[in-house]
């Protein structure tokens, strides 16, 4: 929840000329829904797309607040993020509700960031594998593997300035890729893994170094053009 339309527009004057050149890397910002259409208008033509934090699973009616699918494809987005651990810690998003989100996201022909992660007390009961199996079967449940990334983010590491060591991240990305495999076969080594947890420019080279991170969920360290263009640019600053 952060940026005004104006801010916005700010951030993305900034950022794409700075990110014109970048190759072999697809950049994705997500704006709150209020900075969309502004967003989308910035980013038109260049080599960066708009996401949208998240997006209901019906597609019109009596949902006061809510935003659909199709709304968020109107504001000019390719793509929408769901199952975001603080959607589910504050907002109670239960892994059918994203199942549904993820449905009807991908009938509308929006790409999917798909995310999943566990809580420190989870994780230090050895949890972790147990936690994020059951979101994946659950979340992608009936679901095809066509246009899903799936991220990976430790919610102890979001914010706290914490984040999983490259091996930690390493060997959960390998479990996930795994369980992808069960669920989807071969298609598993097209499904993109990212992981989300205080990225920043100084360690996003050693997370990108292991084997099954094939990308990342930036969060505080996008709220600045010079940060997140380190993340972008990682191989060349």
């Amino acid at each position: 929840m952060n940026k005004t339309i104006p801010e916005t527009r700010g951030f993305l004057k900034a950022l794409i000329p700075s990110v014109k050149d970048a190759v072999g890397v697809d950049i994705v910002i997500a704006p709150p829904f209020t900075s969309l259409l502004s967003a989308a208008e910035e980013a038109k033509g260049t080599n960066v797309k708009i996401a949208s934090q998240d997006v209901f699973y019906e597609e019109k009616g009596a949902f006061t607040g809510e935003i659909s699918p199709g709304m968020i494809l109107d504001c000019g987005c390719l793509h929408v993020i769901v199952g975001h651990s603080e959607r589910r810690q504050y907002f109670n998003e239960t892994d059918g509700i994203i199942n549904k989100k993820i449905k009807a996201s991908k009938k509308n022909g929006l790409g999917v960031i798909f995310c999943i992660g566990e809580s420190l007390e989870q994780r230090e009961s050895g949890k972790t594998f147990d936690i994020l199996s059951r979101e994946m079967e659950n979340g992608l449940k009936d679901i095809d593997g066509d246009n899903i990334v799936v991220a990976y983010e430790p919610i102890w590491a979001i914010g706290t300035g914490r984040t999983a060591a490259p091996e930690q991240a390493q060997e959960v990305h390998a479990y996930i890729r795994k369980k992808i495999r069960v669920l989807y076969g071969n298609k598993a080594d097209e499904i993109r893994i990212i992981y989300g947890g205080s990225v920043t420019p100084e360690n996003i080279g050693s997370l990108m170094a292991c084997g099954d991170i094939d990308g990342a969920l930036v969060g505080g360290a996008s709220l600045k053009a010079e940060s997140f263009v380190g993340i972008v640019k990682f191989k060349t600053v």
